[in-house]
């Protein structure tokens, strides 16, 4: 049973959370169209998709929108999904109760899905069709914040309201290096498990510097990386403190986020096992904030934002929560939170892991 369905939300978790206050493209075909059903909290919602190509990036980006075509009240909200799999395979999962998506779409808002080129259904750049090694890292930040720009505008153009962004992992430092651009389509930025310039330890540095020469990112690296099934898995099942990753996971998440990621590769089943190409600019802009190298100035962001970390994530670190937060000068509100128990993949796992407290502070913040 989806936990949001009929009444207040289960939440087991314990938390913590500060907060601060200051005074201050053009449309391709529709691909497809799909209906579906699903009881709401007050009221049954009926929840309409639709995927979209539109013109930026390498060539196309892809969009998947998420509505209930009789609230005429939603609010729009951008999700962006990091450096792993693409969107869908992120925050629209087929299987019950674990569609961050439909869970918001479900709640009052009008929900946009975005690929950054070079992940899930969005153009790949060209050099992805080419061996790795004949490449330098693709799809770096100020690309990323390019495409979220070009959706931002398409999503104002197409429903005439400006839109809140909520950026997983790698997708939050994009987020922020858009917002520090001070676009004028912007309402809000969540954060979840991000990164921020920090010169404090990070266990992924060692796995990315360069042999001779530890301070620089690994210049062997090549543009991007090739990631099977167990490795789409790998981190996910080292974060879950207990043998049994089903007291954590549903297996049928953890399958369907396989399955879902290597249908957005048209190349995956040419290799043994198949498997799926990711840019790995991400990785070097990683790196470099682990050292406390900026990709994007938070005095430059004045939309209010949310910092949501997990626990037991292994990509962020308590300091760049901390940092952030203060550096966020300009910021019109700054909260941060907490989430005990939390791991890097919280909206994914089972409810009381996270999941739910996750989705309920974001419905907070924003409405």
């Amino acid at each position: 049973m989806n936990p949001l369905v009929g009444g207040p939300f289960a939440i087991g978790m314990l938390w913590l959370r500060t907060v601060r206050a200051r005074s201050t493209g053009r449309l391709s075909p529709i691909i497809f169209l799909l209906l579906g059903l699903a009881l709401g909290p007050t009221a049954a919602a009926q929840i309409q998709r639709q995927d979209f190509l539109i013109s930026g990036g390498a060539g196309r980006l892809h969009v998947r929108e998420l509505r209930d075509h009789r609230d005429a009240n939603a609010k729009n909200l951008i999700l962006l999904h990091g450096g792993g799999p693409g969107g869908v395979p992120s925050f629209d999962l087929p299987v019950p109760g674990y569609s961050l998506a439909e869970d918001f779409a479900k709640r009052g808002f009008r929900i946009f899905i975005m690929d950054v080129r070079g992940w899930g259904s969005s153009t790949k750049p060209r050099a992805m069709d080419q061996p790795p090694e004949n490449s330098a890292p693709l799809v770096p930040t100020k690309e990323a914040a390019d495409d979220i720009a070009t959706v931002a505008n398409w999503v104002v153009r197409r429903t005439h309201e400006k839109t809140a962004l909520l950026g997983w992992a790698s997708g939050g430092h994009w987020a922020c290096a858009y917002g520090s651009r001070r676009p004028a389509a912007l309402t809000a930025v969540i954060l979840l498990n991000t990164l921020y310039s920090v010169n404090a330890p990070w266990e992924l540095r060692a796995s990315m510097q360069d042999r001779n020469d530890p301070e620089q990112f690994d210049r062997h690296a090549g543009g991007y990386r090739i990631v099977d099934g167990s490795g789409l898995l790998r981190r996910w099942d080292a974060s879950i403190p207990a043998a049994d990753k089903s007291q954590w996971r549903d297996p049928a998440v953890a399958d369907a986020y396989v399955t879902q990621t290597l249908a957005t590769d048209r190349t995956a089943s040419s290799r043994n096992p198949p498997s799926v190409r990711i840019p790995i600019g991400y990785q070097v802009d990683a790196f470099n904030l682990s050292l406390g190298r900026p990709v994007f100035a938070a005095k430059d962001i004045r939309v209010p934002v949310l910092i949501v970390r997990g626990e037991l994530d292994f990509w962020s670190r308590p300091a760049d929560v901390s940092s952030l937060a203060r550096e966020l000068v300009n910021s019109a509100r700054v909260e941060t939170l907490t989430i005990k128990g939390g791991t890097h993949y919280l909206f994914l796992n089972r409810p009381d892991h996270g999941r739910s407290q996750f989705i309920s502070e974001v419905l907070r913040f924003l409405i």
